[in-house]
């Protein structure tokens, strides 16, 4: 919602401000389509030859989370903190049960309760992963940890592959823009011998593509490239709790103290209250 506001707030002030300065919007609306065409044109095919079809894929999807926001909220944080709960006081009571869960989660009756966080493949599989290696023995803390900040490390990198190639395209249109400027004097050139107030529509109709790669740069493909950036941290967070939790656990903490720990290292806006948790504790005890 914030993001669609910017956007009314941009446009509105930039262009009232330019008519109730007296410009004339005809000649923008009539240069327009021509210069969005060129512009336009040529940041998409630059992005589509800069980026192979994954990256292409992913940003289709960030820019849709620009309007959408994180995908994470708090009722998220607190399944994820209620299944980890789960899923490490059961490897520890029972480790042959917990491997019913961590080798086929979408037959488990635990996972099948989150269904949010099941439908997240590369979420499920760091959970699993690490759960497997903890009960191979693979119990060194600090080898866990590396290995998880790697893992993660490499899931942060791939999200943020959108944000930077949006960033790429914002840094490239202000040069289109003069593109298309130049593109247009040429053609104002080749009309030399026309009257001055033709020559004059022209040269305005030319620096339309000036104004449009340098409007579009700042005022859009930027912002959004920022916010992209900003979701896909704060997404992050969410990835790291896993890490919070069950290197804790490997330090031998009761697993209450794992999920607290792990509790206060989600982002303060959507951390879960700890009476929440322990409510969603009681509640699976209960259905139990």
């Amino acid at each position: 919602m914030s993001s669609l506001l910017g956007i009314i707030i941009t446009v509105i002030c930039v262009f009232g401000g330019y008519i109730l300065a007296g410009g004339k919007m005809g000649i923008i609306m009539h240069s327009l389509p021509f210069e969005m065409m060129m512009i336009g044109g040529a940041a998409i095919g630059a992005f589509t030859c800069g980026n192979d079809m994954h990256t292409i894929k992913s940003t289709g999807k960030d820019i849709i989370a620009v309007f959408k926001g994180p995908k994470w909220k708090t009722d998220d944080y607190r399944d994820l903190l209620c299944l980890m709960h789960e899923l490490v006081r059961i490897s520890r009571e029972n480790p042959v049960e917990v491997e019913t869960h961590i080798e086929n989660p979408a037959e488990s009756d635990l996972f099948q309760q989150y269904p949010r966080i099941l439908e997240s493949s590369n979420f499920v599989e760091l959970i699993c992963d690490t759960i497997r290696s903890m009960l191979m023995n693979f119990d060194d803390v600090y080898q866990v940890e590396e290995l998880l900040d790697k893992q993660l490390e490499g899931m942060k990198e791939e999200a943020l592959h959108g944000a930077h190639a949006l960033q790429n395209t914002a840094d490239a249109l202000p040069a289109l823009g003069i593109v298309a400027a130049v593109l247009g004097v040429i053609k104002t050139m080749a009309s030399i011998d026309k009257p001055p107030e033709v020559l004059g529509g022209m040269i305005g109709g030319a620096l339309v593509g000036t104004f449009l790669g340098v409007f579009l740069a700042y005022s859009f493909v930027g912002p959004f490239a920022n916010k992209v950036k900003s979701i896909r941290e704060q997404e992050h967070f969410f990835y790291s709790l896993i890490r919070e939790v069950l290197v804790s656990s490997l330090h031998k903490n009761e697993t209450n103290i794992c999920i607290e720990v792990a509790r206060r290292s989600a982002p303060k806006h959507e951390r879960p209250s700890f009476s929440d948790i322990e409510q969603a504790l009681k509640d699976l005890k209960t259905a139990a």
